[in-house]
């Protein structure tokens, strides 16, 4: 496969997971009576990378994540001539989804970006008040385990077709455990694109989605492919 089509895909996957998932935050999970809540929000992040998995990840790999690509990479299972391509898609698809989602919000007079726009925090800015300290623990750790996940998932030795459930279902999980804590990224684009239209604080913040994450996933492929790989 060329790498445009791979980068095209990685656009399209991230623009899906970042306007589905940050959407379902903003546009719905509030709403008064009806809102779908945390366990809502959960389910859409894991729905997006769920759908995109089979839709394209054939054809790229399916990261949708700069972490992914990393972790990934920590453990084998990606060239590195690759990783600065993807990450870039990968970002400029989490922008292009929360322009898009800017714009759709906005036509709410009620509307306030600086309310959040479903960025990701810690301290004040977390849903639950919880520290920097604790935002790094439950970032890294989630990552770690998210990586270690699909390292799993995608193994020669995993039942075929079924990867994308199992990394969909980690996502739901993973948000059902972190949403409290920092509104949940494990994903250095999906916290980017928010932020930018927020800027202030939630720009402030931004390094911690992007060095836990990071670490988190190069020690989730690492550690997979240290224990488990089989070597040829």
């Amino acid at each position: 496969m060329s790498l445009s089509k791979k980068l095209f895909a990685e656009f399209f996957g991230t623009f899906w997971l970042v306007f589905g998932g940050t959407g379902s935050a903003v546009l719905a999970a509030g709403f008064p009576e009806f809102g779908i809540g945390f366990t809502g929000v959960a389910l859409a992040f894991g729905l997006t990378v769920l759908t995109m998995v089979y839709a394209v990840g054939p054809i790229s790999g399916g990261h949708f994540n700069p972490a992914v690509s990393f972790g990934l990479w920590a453990g084998g299972r990606f060239s590195s001539k690759e990783l600065l391509p993807y990450i870039i898609v990968q970002v400029v698809g989490a922008i292009a989804a929360s322009g898009i989602l800017y714009l759709v919000a906005s036509g709410n007079a009620d509307f306030n970006v600086k309310d959040g726009f479903a960025s990701n925090g810690y301290g004040e800015h977390s849903p639950g008040g919880y520290t920097m300290v604790a935002a790094l623990i439950v970032e890294i750790v989630l990552t770690f385990m998210f990586i270690f996940i699909i390292m799993g998932a995608t193994d020669k030795l995993a039942p075929i077709g079924f990867a994308g459930l199992a990394i969909g279902m980690a996502l739901v999980l993973i948000h059902l455990i972190s949403i409290p804590v920092t509104n949940t990224s494990v994903n250095p684009a999906r916290s980017t694109g928010p932020a930018l239209f927020v800027g202030g604080w939630a720009l402030s913040q931004l390094w911690l989605f992007w060095v836990a994450p990071m670490v988190g996933g190069i020690l989730g492929g690492f550690a997979y492919k240290s224990f488990f790989s089989k070597k040829e």
